[in-house]
C-alpha cells in the first residue's frame, strides 16, 4: 500500500509494478483526491508564464494498469495491526507500507499569517490558488517593498522562494518600474542558502539583482493590514521588523495530519524518520517512506523522489525475499535555480559533497554552478520529462540515483565501481575512499 499519489508515491508505485507482475504483488496507492499537481510549474504562474489548469492531471492516469488507486483521507495508521483507517470508516491491512504523503503547508501556525491582509496583501505561491491569486496582485503592484519571506526550515524546494526573486527582479524591468520597486528576501538562514559553494554564487547573484538580503530573520508575526504603530509588517521573535506593500511567504512546513494520529510512525514535524540510505523507517520494518514524507537530511524536491525510487524498490524487494535491507541512497539532489532573463543556473550534490562547478551528468552534459541559457531550457523541459518518463517510473539514459563524479571539478578522490575516480575522470584502482 502507497499512501500518497504525488511525485514520490507515483514513482514508487510504478516501479513497484515493474518489479512486481499482477500475480505477485497488489498495489494500491490511496489520496485524498484525484489531482496530480506539477509543483515546480507553480512558480511561474504568478508572473503569467504557466497556466494553472495545465499543471494538474488526474492521479489514476499516471499509475500502470494493475495499479489500484483509492480516492480517500486517511485517518491513521495503526503499526501493531498493519492497518491504515481511511477517513470513511474503511480498515485496509497491508504487507508492506510506502509513505509518500510528502509536506503540507502550515499557514496557520504563523501568528497573523492567514488573518487581515491573506490574499490581499500577503500570499504564497506554493498552492495554485495562491500563485493565481498571486498573479493578479503582482498585476496591480506599481511600486513599493515586496518581501519574499521564509518563515522556517524545511520547506518543499529551496530554492523556489529565491527563483521568485529572480523572476520578480527581470518582471519589474520588462514592466519598467523596477527602480520603484526594493524586493527584499527575508529567511531565517544565515546566508542565501545552505550550502557554503552555492551561497556564495546565490548571494552574489541577489546583489547584483540589487535585491535585499535579510538574513536570521525567524519570523514570529505577519501584520498583513498593519495597525496604528505601523503598517503592514513582518515580526521576527526578537522584535525585527520588515515593513512590506507585498509579502510572499513561504509557510511552516509540516508531514501529514494523519502521523499525529498515528503513535509510533513520525517525529514532533510529523516526517517520518527513515534510514537514509536505505528509506526503511525506524518505525517498523515492513514501513518506507520516499519523497518530502521523510526525515532525510537533503532538500524536499522532486529530484530527490525520483533518485530515491530506485532505492525503495530494492529495499522493499529485499525485505520481501527476506535478506537484508542494505541500500545506497547517497542523498543524491540536483535542481535547476531560475535566474530570469532566460538562464538558469543548476546545482548537483549529495549527502557529502558539495555543489561544484563542472557539468552534469559528465563533462560534455548541462554547466553546473553558471548561469546558462542552456540551464533555462533543461528546466522548461523538465515537465514533459517529469510526466512521460520520470513518474512513469522508467530509467533515464546517463542518469543514475548516485551522484557522479564524472564531469565535475573540485573533488576529493573517491571510489566508484571499486576505481578512484579523480578530479578530472582519471581513474586508478586499489585507492582508499575518500567520500
Amino acid at each position: 500500500m502507497v499512501l500518497g499519489g504525488g511525485t514520490g508515491g507515483t514513482i514508487a508505485a510504478n516501479r513497484l509494478r515493474r518489479t512486481y507482475g499482477s500475480g505477485e504483488a497488489e498495489i494500491v496507492v490511496v489520496d485524498a483526491d484525484d489531482e496530480h499537481v506539477y509543483q515546480p510549474g507553480l512558480l511561474f504562474v504568478p508572473f503569467g508564464l504557466a497556466d494553472p489548469g495545465r499543471l494538474v492531471r488526474p492521479r489514476h492516469r499516471q499509475l500502470r494498469p494493475g495499479i489500484s488507486f483509492r480516492e480517500a483521507g486517511i485517518d491513521r495508521v495503526d503499526l501493531p495491526a498493519d492497518q491504515v483507517h481511511l477517513d470513511d470508516g474503511t480498515a485496509l491491512g497491508y504487507d508492506v507500507l510506502v509513505i509518500a504523503t510528502g509536506a503540507r503547508l502550515l499557514p496557520e501556525e504563523t501568528e497573523g499569517l492567514t488573518g487581515p491582509g491573506w490574499m490581499d496583501s500577503v500570499f504564497t505561491f506554493y498552492t495554485p490558488d495562491g500563485a493565481a491569486a498571486l498573479r493578479g496582485a503582482l498585476e496591480r503592484f506599481s511600486g513599493g517593498r515586496l518581501v519574499v519571506n521564509v518563515v522556517d526550515m524545511p520547506v518543499k524546494c529551496p530554492v523556489a522562494p529565491l527563483e521568485f526573486c529572480f523572476l520578480a527582479d527581470r518582471y519589474f524591468r520588462r514592466r519598467g518600474i523596477r527602480d520603484r520597486v526594493q524586493l527584499s528576501y527575508v529567511t531565517p538562514l544565515d546566508g542565501a542558502f545552505t550550502k557554503p559553494v552555492c551561497n556564495r554564487e546565490l548571494s552574489g547573484l541577489l546583489t547584483q539583482r540589487g535585491i535585499e538580503l535579510v538574513t536570521e530573520f525567524n519570523t514570529g508575526t505577519v501584520q498583513g493590514r498593519g495597525d496604528g504603530a505601523g503598517g503592514p509588517r513582518l515580526v521576527s521573535y526578537d522584535d525585527r521588523e520588515v515593513p512590506f506593500d507585498l509579502a510572499v511567504v513561504v509557510p511552516l512546513h509540516g508531514g501529514a495530519a494523519y502521523v499525529d494520529r498515528s503513535p509510533g510512525l513520525g517525529d514532533d514535524l510529523g516526517f517520518i524518520p527513515v534510514d537514509r540510505h536505505t528509506l526503511q523507517a525506524t518505525a517498523k520494518p515492513n514501513i518506507f517512506a520516499i519523497g518530502d514524507a521523510t526525515d532525510v537530511p537533503t532538500s524536499k524536491a522532486g529530484s530527490v523522489a525520483h533518485f530515491e525510487g530506485e532505492t525503495v524498490t530494492s529495499s522493499i524487494r529485499a525485505y520481501l525475499d527476506g535478506l537484508p535491507v542494505t541500500g545506497d541512497f547517497d542523498g543524491h539532489t540536483n535542481c535547476f535555480i531560475e535566474t530570469g532573463g532566460g538562464k538558469a543556473l543548476l546545482v548537483d550534490f549529495n549527502y557529502d559533497t558539495e555543489p561544484l562547478p563542472g557539468h552534469y551528468p559528465a563533462r560534455l552534459g548541462l554547466p553546473l554552478l553558471r548561469e546558462s541559457r542552456l540551464n533555462h531550457l533543461g528546466k522548461l523541459a523538465f515537465q514533459q520529462l517529469y510526466w512521460h518518463s520520470l513518474l512513469p517510473g522508467r530509467d533515464l539514459p546517463g542518469i543514475s540515483a548516485a551522484m557522479p563524479l564524472r564531469g565535475k571539478t573540485g573533488l576529493p578522490d573517491a571510489r566508484v565501481n571499486g576505481k578512484t575516480t579523480r578530479p578530472g575522470g582519471k581513474e586508478a584502482a586499489g585507492h582508499s575512499q575518500a567520500s
